[in-house]
């Protein structure tokens, strides 16, 4: 029977206090957990190291690189230079060491019939091997990054291949092992209206080479819309445009609003200056009424003769003075709202400064 003591308000029993027992109940609980968890560690790394798919070369063994190289000479040559061989010649794990099977799964099937499509993953739409199947080969090593996205976006809803864009056999691109020579030759694969619309008067300079489409974009997915790579188009702008961001002591309503900076411009290319969506000032009077306070009575005859068209020879209207003069009214609306993003100044109330 252990005698109990009191100290300080709290109960300890002689030789074992509570904070003891505690301290043993929760080891013994994280030791179980681990004990439980220890079998389905072991059974994911068998997972992994094991690249047969289902449905697809299921019963063949593994045979080997130097099997694959006596018949597919012409592709080994090319893929010598690749970023894959390089980790494959020293390999981390059992999976990086069966180089061309890690991919394309054992293959003893497909050497004794190398007609046979089920016998092997193959990363070509005419191979057909299913789509999600060929994704789920690469994610075996390429999870997670930039790829942590992929599952729910645009392009991986569109059954878009890791193959469409990527060439994994062969280096034709400087970086990202891509079928074109650049990004923005891979993008263009499929958004041809992109081109077109970058080969406008006012674009980005892309196809100078001196931006690319992942600047902008992640094409493996992300959490907004357009594969963004900020929180919202404002925010991706915000990265080269800093001084676009604010916040300003007078706000422009348009640019805080909605799509931000898409309520004005066109990000990839326009026939207008600075990617404006419409010249100005019409794109100022999709909001803004043209006429007050522009067309107020001027106060003397010269400034009616400026604004109005007072007095003026053959003028044929009757309200001549009170209508505005076109030419004035037609002016870039920034040759005087100069800070029309956003103004500091206690006097920029109307972004003049």
């Amino acid at each position: 029977m252990h005698k109990e003591l009191r100290q300080g308000g709290s109960m300890k029993i002689q030789g074992f206090s509570w904070a003891g027992r505690g301290a043993l109940l929760v080891a013994s609980l994280v030791l179980g957990v681990g004990l439980m968890q220890a079998p389905q560690a072991r059974a994911d790394a068998n997972t992994m190291n094991d690249t047969t798919v289902t449905g697809i070369n299921e019963g063949a063994t593994y045979v080997g690189m130097q099997t694959c190289q006596q018949c597919h000479s012409s592709e080994d040559a090319h893929f010598a230079g690749t970023t894959h061989m390089k980790v494959f010649q020293n390999p981390k794990n059992d999976l990086e060491a069966k180089v061309c099977e890690a991919c394309h799964g054992p293959g003893s099937k497909h050497v004794e019939n190398a007609t046979d499509r089920n016998a092997l993953v193959g990363f070509t739409r005419e191979w057909g091997t299913p789509v999600t199947k060929q994704a789920a080969q690469c994610l075996q090593c390429h999870q997670g990054g930039q790829r942590v996205n992929w599952k729910g976006s645009v392009h991986q809803k569109n059954k878009l291949s890791c193959s469409d864009c990527h060439n994994p056999m062969a280096k034709f691109s400087q970086t990202g092992l891509l079928k074109k020579p650049s990004i923005v030759e891979t993008c263009f694969t499929c958004h041809q209206e992109k081109r077109a619309e970058f080969s406008r008067r006012s674009h980005m300079p892309v196809l100078e080479g001196k931006m690319s489409c992942d600047d902008c974009h992640n094409p493996h997915g992300s959490t907004t819309m357009r594969l963004l790579k900020g929180n919202s188009v404002a925010e991706t702008c915000f990265d080269c445009h800093a001084e676009k961001r604010g916040p300003f002591l007078f706000e422009h309503p348009p640019v805080r609003q909605g799509d931000q900076c898409l309520n004005c411009h066109l990000p990839h290319g326009s026939n207008q200056e600075k990617l404006l969506m419409i010249a100005r000032p019409m794109l100022c009077q999709q909001c803004h009424d043209p006429g007050a306070p522009h067309d107020r009575i001027p106060n003397t005859t010269q400034q009616a003769l400026l604004v109005n068209g007072a007095g003026v020879p053959g003028s044929t209207s009757p309200n001549a003075q009170y209508n505005s003069n076109e030419r004035f009214v037609g002016r870039s609306c920034v040759e005087c709202h100069t800070e029309i993003h956003g103004s500091n100044s206690p006097v920029g109330a109307r972004w003049h400064r």
